[in-house]
């Protein structure tokens, strides 16, 4: 069976999106800084769906990570049909707060190491009759969030580059789709420094399952879906931006996330 390569595979979205794949018999690259974490899940999901799992503990901020995901395709022969680029996470506070050095760290992974990926792989993909490659955003990506700001340009980066992949790929086999997902229960949160109690309970109140959202984004790849938002509230919040005054979306974001 193909290969299915999943980045930021060790824990939420990622996690849950490399069971789906296990499930529909698809062997695996795990890729994630975390290799505790990673072995465990392999153990578990080859137990459980006798799929090859493998891992690869890499820290993906780094120029070198993609060099090294590709030697080891190429070292395990591997026969690669999908690409999830699910490898990112967001940082809250002011602009001019952060540090220079974490806000580009985070762009590093969330854009640079996601496009020079993609790239490194299409030649791998171009051999399948049918591949898959699915880019995770967020619903943040379709309209500015104050605090959020630059975690929410590099969604919409994300977005805008899907979209026009897509459309150069089309007539080679490689369908390309964008998971935008909005609150999911997995530890976003808490990475990116939101730990005031009134935003948990805030999130808490539309948050999706990260399985339901893996299960939404198989199914919407597999079908050829161009974009996947999960859930009708995010559904129609996205809608929302394409008619409200970009004033009014980014005073409503500013004020869920102060």
């Amino acid at each position: 069976m193909a290969y299915a390569i999943i980045t930021g595979a060790s824990k939420g979205i990622g996690k849950a999106v490399s069971t789906e794949l296990a499930k529909r018999g698809f062997n695996l690259l795990l890729i994630a800084r975390s290799e505790n974490l990673l072995a465990e899940l392999s153990k578990n999901l080859n137990s459980k769906y006798q799929v090859k799992v493998l891992t690869l503990g890499v820290d993906l901020s780094l120029d070198s990570s993609t060099d090294i995901i590709l030697r080891k395709i190429e070292e395990e022969q591997m026969d690669v049909q999908v690409l999830i680029n699910n490898a990112g996470y967001g940082l809250w506070g002011r602009f001019d707060t952060l540090t220079l050095s974490e806000q580009e760290a985070m762009m590093r992974i969330n854009t640079f190491t996601m496009v020079r990926l993609t790239y490194l792989l299409l030649p791998y993909l171009k051999k399948q009759a049918k591949a898959y490659i699915l880019n995770v955003s967020s619903t943040a990506a379709y309209q500015a969030v104050p605090t959020l700001a630059v975690y929410a340009a590099s969604k919409s980066f994300v977005l805008q580059f899907t979209r026009g992949l897509r459309y150069e790929l089309k007539g080679n086999g490689i369908s390309v789709s964008c998971l935008s997902p909005g609150p999911t229960d997995t530890n976003f949160m808490d990475a990116a420094g939101m730990h005031t109690p009134e935003m948990k309970k805030r999130a808490a109140k539309f948050n999706m399952k990260a399985e339901d959202v893996a299960s939404i984004a198989m199914n919407g790849m597999f079908n050829g879906k161009s974009e996947i938002i999960p859930g009708f509230v995010n559904k129609f919040s996205t809608l929302l931006t394409y008619f409200v005054p970009k004033f009014i979306t980014e005073k409503v974001a500013a004020g869920l996330y102060e």
